[in-house]
C-alpha cells in the first residue's frame, strides 16, 4: 500500500474529525458527522496497522480517535457510570491480578516482622541495642497507647490516611525499579517487629494486638496490594512475555494506576477505623471484630468482583472501548 497516497486521500477527513473533536458543543448533525468520521478513522487505523504499520501515523490516529471518542460520549456517558465501572470492574480486576505478588509481599513482610520481634523479645543484647529499659517502660506504659489518643479523631484519621497513602504511592510509583518496593516493605516490617518485640518485653502483647489489629488488617493489606502492583510492574519490564517492554509497561502501569486510585478509598476506611475505632472505649473484642469485618468485606469484594472481571478478560487497564477496539454508535 502507498502510505503517502493513503494519507493524502484521508487527510481532510482526519482534519475535520480533529476540528469537531475540539468543539465544546455540537448540534445533532455535527454529532452524527463526528461519529461517522470516528468509525471511518477506526477502519482506516486498522488498515494502516495491518498493511503499513507506520508508528508515527498509528500514534497520531490513535490520539485523534481518543479525542473524538471523548467528544462523542461526553454527553452520553455520565460520570457516575465511569465511577461505578471503576469500582465494579477496573479496580477489583487490577487487585485480583496482583494477588500472587501481594501474597508474596505479605508473607515476606510478616515473616520478617516475626523474626525481628522474636530477636528483640528473646535477646537482651538486641533490646539494649535498640532501646533502654526506661524507653521500653515508657513505650509500654504510655507512648504506644497514647499515640492513638494524642490528637482529635478526625485529625488523626486524616494524618494516618495521608501517611499510608504516601507509602502505597511509593510502592507503585517506584515499582518499575523493584528494589524500592522491597525497601519500603522491609522498613514497614522492621518497625512492626521492633515495636511488637518491645511490647512483648514489657508483657503487653495484648495491648499491642488490641490496638494494631482493628485498623492494621486492612491497612497492611492495602500496603501489600500496592507492593504487589509495583512488583508486577517491575516484572513486566523484566519479563514482558509476547508484548514489547513498552507495551507491557504501559498495560501494567495503567492497571497499577487503577490500584493506586482505588486504594485511596481503602486507606480512607482504614484511617477512619484507626482514628475512631482503635482509640474508642469499645471492648477489645469489639474493636478487633470491626477490623476483621472490614478486612473480610474487602477480600470478598475483590475475590468476587475481581474474579468475575478477570474471567471476562478485564485487566484493570482501560476498557476495550476506550482503547479504540469498540466504536460508539450513532444515537
Amino acid at each position: 500500500m502507498d502510505l503517502d497516497a493513503y494519507v493524502s486521500a484521508h487527510r481532510e477527513e482526519w482534519a475535520r474529525l480533529e476540528e469537531l473533536s475540539k468543539r465544546r458543543r455540537l448540534d445533532g448533525g455535527e454529532a452524527d458527522e463526528l461519529i461517522d468520521l470516528y468509525q471511518r478513522a477506526a477502519t482506516q487505523l486498522s488498515v494502516v496497522r495491518s498493511a503499513a504499520p507506520d508508528p508515527a501515523l498509528v500514534a497520531r490516529l490513535s490520539t485523534l480517535m481518543a479525542r473524538a471518542r471523548a467528544a462523542a460520549t461526553a454527553a452520553h456517558d455520565p460520570a457516575w457510570h465511569d465511577v461505578a465501572r471503576f469500582f465494579a470492574v477496573s479496580f477489583p480486576a487490577a487487585v485480583y491480578r496482583t494477588r500472587r505478588w501481594s501474597a508474596v509481599a505479605a508473607l515476606a513482610s510478616l515473616l520478617l516482622a516475626l523474626v525481628v520481634g522474636w530477636l528483640v523479645a528473646a535477646h537482651p543484647q538486641v533490646q539494649a541495642a535498640v532501646a533502654s529499659r526506661e524507653q521500653v517502660r515508657q513505650l509500654v506504659n504510655s507512648d504506644f497507647a497514647g499515640y492513638y489518643t494524642r490528637y482529635a479523631s478526625s485529625s488523626f484519621a486524616a494524618q494516618v490516611w495521608t501517611n499510608n497513602a504516601w507509602v502505597a504511592a511509593q510502592c507503585i510509583a517506584f515499582g518499575v525499579l523493584g528494589l524500592p518496593v522491597v525497601y519500603v516493605l522491609a522498613q514497614n516490617a522492621l518497625n512492626l517487629g521492633l515495636v511488637g518485640g518491645l511490647m512483648a518485653v514489657g508483657g503487653r502483647l495484648d495491648l499491642f494486638f488490641g490496638l494494631i489489629l482493628p485498623h492494621g488488617l486492612l491497612e497492611l493489606t492495602a500496603v501489600f496490594v500496592a507492593a504487589g502492583a509495583g512488583l508486577r510492574l517491575f516484572w513486566a519490564w523484566v519479563e514482558p512475555g509476547p508484548r514489547t517492554r513498552t507495551q507491557a509497561l504501559g498495560d501494567e502501569g495503567r492497571a497499577a494506576f487503577a490500584v493506586a486510585l482505588g486504594l485511596v478509598l481503602v486507606l480512607a476506611v482504614s484511617g477512619a477505623v484507626e482514628g475512631f475505632v482503635t482509640p474508642s472505649g469499645l471492648a477489645t473484642w469489639a474493636r478487633i471484630g470491626i477490623g476483621v469485618a472490614v478486612e473480610v468485606a474487602f477480600l470478598v469484594y475483590v475475590g468476587t468482583f475481581g474474579r468475575w472481571a478477570v474471567a471476562r478478560g478485564e485487566t484493570g487497564d482501560v476498557s476495550a472501548e476506550d482503547a479504540g477496539e469498540a466504536l460508539p454508535s450513532r444515537g
